[in-house]
């Protein structure tokens, strides 16, 4: 027979007061709430099964914040009653709209009952749920490692279940897997594509592949697909024979670690990494940690928005030292012609890597149509700018004489270049020349800041 419990709540019928016992749950460890069932554990049965469910769901939907729902369950019993599954929330406090945050708003559950939390209790909520996503337990608990364990295997790097807290897989408090772990696990939603294009403007598919699972698997799987890409330019100088990758191998690790390493994973979008003739792009959600500019952290100014997970790699050697990598890869194209550069915006951040090949090319003055050094429209719109100081669209819409999606690559490639500099966005946007920042070995394209 069925009891009422700390996890257990059992209701005749359904109550407006229904919304203070998920709240309650909610706030606490979880439970299940089961409505046409008495006190004593006798099956009651609803009289209009449907209108109620209807009611119900509503009533969670519409009386609870923060949003509660993704945590709440429904399932009918012998088409009788209905029985309501709570899980824990990741937003704690919740509380009821019309009381809001405070202690007659925010209900705990206190063996068989819901009672109104504690101002202590609230403020504890909130310290809690202020943890970085790494650190918060993962809504999805049943995760395996089959791709981490390998990994750490091939490092020689101790994993076991012993090993979950110390490397910040399971939360101490609880024993529930965090967001970190849900990252390294076999089960993790996020994803890294790879794009392959024929054209500069990259508007032209030859290929694209998108690499799933444990961040792990990912960085592995994408890199071996990136060097299918990295091409061999070889040339013959007396009786040597000279091979040169388009890109520096060490660049293209670094700039792959440090996209997956320093992405926003509160968003549900994917790494993109874009190919051409010209050039590689690495683009990952979240721009900045706050408090950090560019030059800062081409200074060696460490700040990763995901610190667990950036010790693992360190663990497992994939990096040797915090704030290490960008300056890695200037530094490998400090003989190059044309320098990687960095686009940053609110939300997301770009590291362009030149092909190095094209770039000698175009520097010892040999034309290619694959482009890369400055057209004939390019020069205009730079001495229009020399002599004006900045454009709009319309205007260089007229210089040019193109239409706007003309007119738009046009831009995008000089952007791309470090040539031209965007400011604002939308019918505000303008174009400027580009100035050299931090010792004249980049260019930064604050698009939308």
């Amino acid at each position: 027979m069925i009891r009422e419990s700390e996890t257990v709540e059992l209701k005749v019928s359904l109550v407006e007061t229904i919304n203070k016992d998920v709240v309650a749950f909610a706030n606490s460890e979880g439970g299940t709430i089961i409505l046409g069932f008495d006190d004593s554990g006798r099956m009651i049965g609803l009289t209009d099964l449907d209108a109620e469910y209807t009611r119900l769901t509503n009533i969670i939907r519409d009386t609870i914040a923060p949003d509660v729902t993704m945590f709440v369950r429904y399932e009918r019993m012998e088409d009788k009653c209905i029985k309501i599954t709570v899980a824990e929330g990741c937003a704690k406090p919740y509380f009821l709209v019309k009381q809001g945050m405070r202690p007659s708003g925010v209900y705990v559950r206190q063996g068989t009952s819901s009672a109104q939390a504690t101002w202590e209790q609230i403020r504890t909520f909130i310290k809690s749920t202020d943890a970085s996503y790494e650190t918060q337990r993962s809504l999805v608990q049943d995760l395996t490692f089959g791709d981490a364990a390998s990994e750490f295997a091939k490092k020689g790097v101790a994993f076991s279940k012993e090993k979950y807290i110390a490397l910040g897989l399971v939360g101490s408090e609880r024993h529930l897997f965090t967001n970190l772990a849900l990252l390294a696990s076999d089960q993790c939603a996020h994803t890294t594509k790879i794009a392959v294009f024929s054209d500069s403007a990259n508007t032209a598919f030859l290929d694209r592949r998108e690499f799933t699972g444990s961040v792990f698997k990912q960085l592995n799987q994408a890199f071996e697909y990136i060097m299918l890409n990295n091409r061999t330019v070889s040339t013959i100088r007396a009786l040597d024979r000279h091979d040169t990758p388009d890109y520096p191998v060490e660049a293209l690790r670094e700039a792959l670690v440090n996209a997956l390493i320093h992405r926003d994973y509160g968003y549900g979008g994917s790494i993109i990494i874009n190919i051409n003739d010209r050039r590689m792009e690495f683009i990952s959600l979240g721009g900045l940690v706050s408090g950090l500019s560019t030059c800062d952290i081409l200074n060696g100014i460490s700040l990763t928005r995901n610190p667990a997970l950036a010790q693992l790699f360190l663990r497992l050697k994939h990096i040797e030292a915090y704030g290490t990598g960008l300056r890695r890869i200037f530094d490998l194209y400090g003989t190059c012609s044309e320098q990687p550069s960095i686009t940053v915006t609110e939300n997301s951040f770009r590291l362009t890597l030149p092909n190095m090949n094209v770039a000698c090319e175009h520097a010892d003055g040999v034309s290619e149509s694959r482009g890369g050094y400055i057209t004939d429209q390019m020069k205009m719109v730079l001495d229009y700018l020399d002599q004006r100081g900045e454009a709009d669209e319309e205007a260089l819409m007229a210089l040019l004489n193109v239409k706007r999606t003309r007119t738009y690559l046009i831009t995008k490639e000089m952007v791309d270049m470090g040539l031209l500099t965007i400011i604002g966005r939308g019918k505000e946007k303008i174009y400027v020349r580009s100035m050299p920042q931090c010792g004249d070995s980049f260019v930064v394209d604050r698009t939308g800041q």
